[in-house]
C-alpha cells in the first residue's frame, strides 16, 4: 500500500523536475509566439482507453514502466535505459515483450505491429 501512497509525491516530484529541464533547456529560451498555429496531429480516439489501461496493469512492473517511458513519455532508447540504471538492450527487449503481450490482449487495431519497429 506504500507505493499507492507514494504515487502523488512521486508524480509532482517528476514534474518539477521535468519542468525545470524544460528552462534549461536553450530551445526553450527560442521559443517565440506565433500568429499560426501548427498544423494539427492526428485524431485519437479514446473510447479504447480502459481496455489499454487494463492490459498495462497484466504486465510486470518492468515492461509497464518501459512502455510508458518510451511511447507515454517519448524517451529514447538510451534515455529509458539511463532512466531505469540498465543497458538499452534491456530496455529494448522489455520492450518487444511487452508490446507482443499488449498485442495478444488487445490486438494489431490497438498496438499494431509497427509499434516498436524503430530502433533508436
Amino acid at each position: 500500500m506504500r507505493e499507492v501512497d507514494a504515487a502523488h509525491g512521486y508524480a509532482r516530484t517528476v514534474l518539477l523536475n521535468t519542468a525545470a529541464s524544460w528552462f534549461r533547456k536553450k530551445s526553450w529560451r527560442n521559443e517565440r509566439p506565433s500568429a499560426s498555429l501548427p498544423e494539427p496531429g492526428y485524431e485519437t480516439d479514446h473510447s479504447d482507453r480502459p481496455a489499454v489501461v487494463d492490459a498495462l496493469r497484466q504486465l510486470p512492473p518492468r515492461q509497464r514502466t518501459v512502455v510508458v517511458l518510451r511511447y507515454y513519455e517519448d524517451l529514447s532508447v538510451a534515455q529509458a535505459a539511463s532512466a531505469l540504471g540498465c543497458s538499452k538492450g534491456t530496455v529494448k527487449s522489455q520492450t518487444s515483450d511487452a508490446l507482443a503481450r499488449l498485442r495478444m490482449l488487445l490486438g494489431d487495431a490497438v498496438v499494431p505491429q509497427t509499434l516498436g519497429a524503430h530502433h533508436d
